[in-house]
C-alpha cells in the first residue's frame, strides 16, 4: 500500500510539474501579445480626453463623456473597468478603452444631423413625392438598420452619418477589444494552470514525503524462535 501510494505521489509530482510548465507556455504567448498590442496601440497613438481632476471629457465637457459612459455601460451593458481608464497613460490600449472609444464614435454618429439634398424631385414606391431641395435631417439614435431607406432623405441621411469610416474605426476598436479580452483570458488561463500545476507537485511530493517517513519509522518485528514439533 506504501509502495503505491509513493507511486501516486510521482504521478501527481509530474502532472504538476507538465500544468506548470503549460502555464509557463501560456503566461509567455500572453506576454508577447500583450507586447504586440501596446506596440499597435503607440503607433496608432489615439488617445482619451482628460481634464485636470483626471475626470474623463468629451470635446472639453464632461457631460459629454458622461453621456457616452451611459451609451457604454447602460445601453451595451459592458462592464467597464474603471482601473483601465488611466489619465496617465490615455493612449487607447485596454479593452475598456477601446470600448469607450467605440461609444464615442457611435455617440456622434447616432446624435448627428446630416444635411440631404434632393437635385430633383423624387417619388418613392408608396407613390409619396419628395420635393426637390435642401434638408436637415437627424439621425436621433437610429442605428444603420432602423433608417427607411423608402423614404429618399432617410436613405441619403444614413450614407452621411454611418460612412464607411465610421464602420471601419467602429470595427478596428472592436478588434482591439477583443484582442485585449483575450489576452486577459489567456492571463487567466496561464494563472489556472500554474496553480493546478503548483497543488498538483506540492501534493505529489507530500505523497513521497508521508510514504517515505511511514516507512523509516515502522517498527522492527522481533524475530521469536517457532518451536519444531518431535
Amino acid at each position: 500500500m506504501t509502495g503505491r501510494l509513493r507511486n501516486l505521489g510521482l504521478v501527481l509530482a509530474v502532472m504538476g510539474i507538465v500544468f506548470m510548465a503549460a502555464g509557463a507556455f501560456a503566461l509567455i504567448k500572453t506576454s508577447e501579445g500583450y507586447t504586440s498590442l501596446n506596440a499597435l496601440s503607440a503607433a496608432q497613438n489615439v488617445k482619451l480626453s482628460y481634464n485636470e481632476q483626471g475626470q474623463l471629457t468629451d470635446r472639453g465637457e464632461t457631460a459629454g463623456a458622461e453621456a457616452i459612459m451611459a451609451l457604454l455601460r447602460d445601453d451595451w451593458k459592458y462592464p467597464v473597468n474603471a482601473a483601465e481608464l488611466d489619465p496617465n497613460d490615455p493612449v487607447v490600449n485596454t479593452a475598456s478603452e477601446y470600448m469607450y472609444q467605440m461609444a464615442t464614435i457611435t455617440y456622434h454618429t447616432l446624435h448627428s444631423t446630416q444635411t440631404v439634398v434632393l437635385p430633383a424631385d423624387v417619388t418613392a414606391a408608396d407613390g409619396t413625392v419628395y420635393a426637390a431641395g435642401e434638408y436637415k435631417f437627424d439621425v436621433d439614435g437610429r442605428y444603420w438598420s432602423a433608417f427607411n431607406r423608402a423614404n429618399p432623405i432617410e436613405a441619403a441621411a444614413r450614407e452621411k452619418a454611418w460612412t464607411g469610416t465610421a464602420h471601419g474605426l467602429i470595427a478596428n476598436l472592436g478588434v482591439g477589444t477583443a484582442t485585449a479580452t483575450a489576452l486577459q483570458l489567456g492571463l487567466g488561463i496561464a494563472g489556472l494552470f500554474a496553480g493546478v500545476g503548483f497543488l498538483a507537485l506540492v501534493a505529489g511530493f507530500g505523497l513521497v514525503w508521508a510514504t517515505r517517513v511511514q516507512v523509516e519509522t515502522a517498527p522492527r518485528r522481533a524475530f521469536q524462535p517457532t518451536a519444531m514439533p518431535a
